[in-house]
């Protein structure tokens, strides 16, 4: 097997065996404590420009099944694992992992301690690091001065384009593209919505003017305070339209709104993040991948009322305007290939829109 090896910027090498694609990428390196949902995470653009470990020991034992992309490539920059499926046994199976990743032009290496890794990680916060099949050794410099940029621009769809449901179409939505899973446009036309998807640089009066029912804010990669326009548009919206925002969108919606966000030590990415809802009480089991989060603190003195928050360290995990007849999560309700506690927030902004302004 072809060698590749696994640089980080502490200094750190680790030598494992090449799969996917020959070459080298530099990223953000993170993990992902995910045991199923293979290919909807290859396929999240959350992850663009960062490098993935994968804690389940073995990615991909039931192969990719192309149905379950979330977006038409893989935006990730590289794959740790500790071990493969090289052949894979699913009937849903189109091909191993391997090959898409050749095909998505993405390396991996495997055959590396990847326990020890997210313990490193877990630890001393994400770092960067470089996966490389070549023996010349990337410059440090260069890797210690890596950031992740421009990750909305190069994962937001540039054109507008409608999706229709089956049948009558009950709402009209407009959803603002900063990286969103195909997931969110799903969940929407299962109940009965018409999606405008909108590139991310869209102004609000282009949006106004599509006298839609509600706006729905994606998900996406990268920090949030990078997006100044897309926060200034979110602002105009506030109180037009009924509006939900998911993980990037709800990061932007409370900048809009005055709050703050932060960078989290290792973030939260995986299918198994406790979230407890503070009007009831119940706790939820939720999808999540994201390094930022909204400063439960800085909410006060805004339109943002705390909803959600996340069991394990208390960050926030959703925030309600009802000033603003609108409302955001952290986490991903609509999650393929996840848990489906979380689901029922497509029907809350259905009733929102249903109740109009």
């Amino acid at each position: 097997m072809k060698k590749a090896y696994l640089y980080l910027e502490n200094g750190q090498v680790l030598e494992g065996k090449s799969f996917g694609a020959s070459g080298t990428a530099m990223g953000e390196l993170v993990f992902t404590t995910g045991i199923t949902g293979c290919v909807e995470s290859l396929t999240d653009p959350s992850y663009y420009g960062q490098l993935v470990i994968y804690t389940f020991p073995q990615l991909a034992n039931y192969g990719i099944c192309l149905a379950d992309k979330e977006s038409p490539k893989s935006q990730m920059g590289g794959v740790v694992v500790r071990e493969y499926c090289e052949e894979p046994s699913n009937f849903r199976c189109d091909e191993s992992v391997d090959s898409f990743l050749k095909a998505q032009n993405v390396v991996g290496i495997a055959g590396v301690d990847t326990r020890m890794l997210t313990q490193m990680i877990r630890d001393n916060g994400v770092m960067n690091a470089v996966i490389t099949t070549e023996e010349t050794k990337p410059d440090m410099e260069a890797l210690k001065a890596f950031k992740v940029v421009q990750s909305v621009e190069n994962t937001s769809d540039q054109h507008v384009h409608e999706l229709l449901p089956e049948g009558e179409a009950k709402f009209s939505v407009a959803l603002i593209d900063y990286g969103a899973k195909q997931s969110i446009a799903n969940s929407l036309l299962a109940r009965g919505c018409k999606v405008t998807v909108y590139p991310y640089n869209t102004p609000a009066e282009d949006i106004l003017a599509g006298n839609h029912d509600g706006v729905m804010l994606s998900n996406g990669p990268g920090d949030p305070a990078d997006n100044p326009f897309c926060i200034q548009q979110i602002q105009k919206l506030f109180g037009k339209l009924p509006m939900f925002g998911i993980c990037l969108g709800h990061q932007m919606m409370a900048l809009a709104a005055g709050a703050k966000t932060i960078k989290l030590k290792f973030g939260h990415r995986g299918a198994n993040q406790p979230v407890k809802d503070l009007e009831d009480g119940v706790v939820l089991i939720s999808t999540q991948n994201h390094g930022y989060a909204v400063d439960s603190d800085s909410l006060a003195g805004t339109e943002g009322k705390l909803r959600f928050v996340n069991v394990n360290d208390g960050t926030c995990e959703g925030v309600d305007y009802p000033a603003y007849h609108a409302f955001s999560l952290q986490f991903h309700p609509e999650a393929h290939g996840g848990p489906l506690d979380c689901q029922t927030a497509f029907d809350r902004f259905v009733d929102t829109m249903k109740e109009g302004l």
